[in-house]
């Protein structure tokens, strides 16, 4: 009785995404997404360790993807047998030099072989080199930035966070593509009009703290129509920004505060710390897309454990199928 109505609850699901009501509320909606839609192939660009490797063994045998292995070819052998994932169907790429293999996996999706592209053991600054090739990389003139899915034990729908990883201290008008690209995905994930915080420490502006500054002035590109596809306001503290009983104490009138869908950090120190603070100490789930490129790219971070790669796939897929 049990197993037929999971069977049933599943199908639903599946029902309900296939009509087009994509809201995507958490990871396990966010997978049967993935499987929803036509199998993609992916190339990754160093596989050598077990949790990229045991993420891509089950998103083949859940039919999410299939895949172009580049690198060393013995050290793929290797790291592949340590979690039983045999190389049967995926194509494996021989190349020995991490930016070499970085390159090739760029290559395959620039060339068409793959719909997305994914990290695997290098530095993020290396496939990005790729990416942003002259000749075989995936640039659009749109700034690259990364933004995290978020998978809160206490939220009831996904949240999402920019930029903890790649732009270090952003400009204004970098700032501006950082949001746009937040955007871009959570229209991916079904949210029609995201509402995102410019976060900050206080609600004023501050001479003296240049982050507030920068959310007031995004706010207000916001209404003039030059940020579009969602609502942008701030300066907003993080309580002020998901906390409705925040908002009403402190006396805040905003459409965003307290139903925040995107927090945009000031600064890579920001979004770094508490995207680590979310992952260790609130069970929080985190899948990870660079935005801005012709595809996405999926990179989540050496640390994070097979789930999060696996719903990093499981992201990339649905954002390069929108």
């Amino acid at each position: 009785m049990e197993n037929s109505i999971r069977v049933g609850v599943s199908n639903l699901l599946i029902e309900v995404l296939q009509e087009g009501k994509n809201l995507i509320n958490d990871f396990d909606e966010l997978l049967a997404q993935a499987e929803v839609l036509e199998v993609s192939t992916m190339s990754i660009a160093a596989p050598y360790d077990s949790d990229t490797l045991k993420a891509i063994k089950l998103a083949e045998e859940r039919g999410l993807i299939e895949t172009i292995l580049v690198g060393d070819k013995t050290r793929i052998r290797e790291a592949a047998a340590e979690v039983g994932y045999k190389l049967n169907k995926a194509e494996v790429i021989n190349i020995a030099d991490d930016s070499e293999a970085a390159l090739e996996a760029v290559r395959q999706v620039h060339i068409g072989n793959a719909a997305f592209v994914m990290k695997g053991l290098i530095s993020s600054a290396t496939i990005l080199k790729a990416v942003l090739h002259q000749d075989f990389g995936l640039r659009t003139g749109q700034l690259l930035s990364y933004v995290a899915a978020l998978d809160i034990p206490k939220s009831d729908r996904l949240l999402f966070m920019t930029d903890p990883a790649i732009n270090i201290k952003p400009s204004l008008e970098e700032k501006v593509d950082i949001v746009q690209n937040s955007i871009s995905m959570a229209h991916a994930l079904g949210v029609k009009n995201p509402k995102v915080a410019a976060l900050a420490a206080i609600e004023i502006e501050n001479e003296k703290m240049p982050a507030t500054l920068d959310a007031a002035a995004l706010a207000k590109m916001n209404a003039e129509g030059k940020i579009t596809g969602g609502i942008v306001d701030g300066p907003l503290a993080f309580d002020n920004a998901v906390s409705l009983k925040a908002k009403k104490r402190k006396g805040i009138k905003s459409e965003v505060a307290g139903r925040a869908d995107i927090f945009l950090v000031p600064y890579i120190e920001v979004g770094n710390v508490l995207y680590k603070a979310l992952t260790y100490y609130a069970d929080t789930k985190i899948a990870g897309i660079v935005m801005g490129a012709r595809t996405p790219v999926a990179m989540s971070s050496r640390a994070d454990d097979h789930v999060n790669k696996l719903t990093s796939i499981a992201l990339g897929k649905v954002v390069a199928n929108y």
